[in-house]
């Protein structure tokens, strides 16, 4: 015995159903129409003579929101207008809520992982968390951020590796390209020599770098003489800090490296040799050595 859908009463269909199911579409439209003239206000195009990182993210942040409310009220509207027009093509729509209600609480099972990406998707692009471009730090993920959308975030790491992250998982995020960076240069130097001398040394090469017209744009603020950071029994360790523009902590780095033993040469103040550590493998235990410079 097989069970047949219910068809339609063609021969009760009447010149009123037809005029309700007219007007049920023409809402639909009108109401999409209204829909996507508010979500077109809703977006902040970036001004000609503006090529600022803060209004590139603005239109970008506005762009998204209004295309997810736009996708989200259409499909209410069109579920609505669906469901309105049921009863008027001879459907009782009682039987199809109670199905929908079931398959929907079947999926929302199944699928809570992609509603909670959604989710967490929704607030990075509404609090404006990260945008493409920016340098961010996830999940022990390090990289440029290539593309978002309201379920995934695409990062290009440092190994070049193009590394897919569910928005669901990033619990904790930190932007690296946001107002400014900092990095400290620790500068080793060896018993035996003047650490007064040594401190005027890098005070005169932190005033000769903040005084380059060559690095003023990578520069925030410093760099700063903090003075003797720790002892060793055969070293004094000296740090510099530098406030740098976003990601170019490195950069700066290795140049006030470079200028710091260059100037210690020429005023003939030694530098912290290389040590031997011991490294002790987790694995097997065996244990090994490795140099490392302080500096």
């Amino acid at each position: 015995m097989t069970m047949t859908l219910p068809a339609i009463k063609w021969t009760e269909f009447t010149l009123s159903n037809g005029l309700r199911l007219a007007g049920i579409v023409l809402l639909a439209i009108v109401f999409n129409r209204i829909l996507r003239a508010f979500t077109k206000r809703l977006i902040q195009p970036t001004a000609p003579d503006d090529s600022s990182r803060a209004g590139q993210a603005r239109e970008q942040r506005t762009r998204t929101m209004a295309g997810v409310l736009y996708s989200g009220g259409n499909f209410i509207i069109v579920l609505l207008a669906a469901l309105t027009a049921l009863p008027e093509l001879g459907f009782s729509v009682t039987p199809l809520a109670a199905a929908a209600g079931l398959a929907s609480l079947a999926i929302g099972f199944g699928a809570q992982n992609l509603v909670r990406d959604f989710i967490n998707g929704f607030f990075i692009v509404f609090e404006d968390q990260f945008g493409v471009g920016d340098t961010i730090r996830s999940n022990n993920i390090t990289g440029r951020v290539e593309h978002i959308t309201l379920r995934r975030t695409v990062v290009r790491d440092q190994f070049g590796a193009l590394v897919t992250i569910p928005n669901s998982d990033i619990s904790t995020v930190a932007n690296l390209s946001r107002d400014w960076g900092q990095v400290f240069v620790d500068v080793s130097v060896p018993g035996g020599t003047s650490v007064d001398a040594a401190l005027a040394a890098l005070d005169k090469v932190a005033t000769a770098f903040r005084t380059d017209a060559s690095w003023s744009a990578a520069l925030q603020d410093g760099p700063r003489v903090l003075g003797i950071d720790s002892l060793t029994p055969t070293a004094s360790i000296l740090r510099v800090q530098i406030r740098t523009a976003p990601g170019r902590q490195d950069d700066v780095a290795r140049e006030l490296r470079r200028r710091i033993v260059a100037h210690f040469e020429q005023e003939k103040i030694g530098i912290g040799e290389v040590h031997r550590v011991g490294l002790v493998d987790a694995v097997s235990g065996a244990r090994g050595s490795a140099p490392t410079a302080e500096q």
